[in-house]
């Protein structure tokens, strides 16, 4: 499994970037994903994570309401959509999966020691 996170960038506090997670292998399509973020000096944290169907969704309290995620089974896609950017939205992104057959509940969810597999990561900064 090869996670392959894009759609980072430089954006203007109040701008928008879509990131999106996928997997040559299908994974991503297969299982719960996962979004988290490390800031320069800071632990990694979570984001955003959601159900292979999409049912369960969760949000971090620092992003509720700015950002959405979703997913297109049909391509392979799990979406990270960032509306409202701030300067502390800045932090390299990741996205991890867990493996194919695990149901994780919302605290396995939110856990970035859970997760089975990672992606190498994608630069958001967000700086007038």
């Amino acid at each position: 499994v090869q996670l392959q996170a894009s759609g980072g960038g430089l954006v203007q506090p109040g701008g928008s970037l879509r990131l999106s997670c996928t997997d040559s292998g299908r994974t991503v399509s297969r299982t719960s994903v996962g979004w988290f973020r490390r800031a320069p000096g800071k632990e990694r944290e979570f984001v955003a994570a959601i159900g292979k169907t999409s049912g369960r969704i969760y949000y971090a309290n620092a992003v509720k309401g700015r950002f959405t995620i979703s997913r297109d089974n049909a391509k392979d896609t799990v979406s990270l959509q960032m509306n409202s950017l701030k300067p502390e939205d800045t932090a390299v992104y990741y996205c991890a999966a867990f493996a194919e057959g695990r149901n994780p509940i919302m605290s396995t969810m939110t856990n970035p020691r859970a997760y089975d597999y990672w992606g190498q990561g994608t630069l958001v900064t967000v700086s007038s």
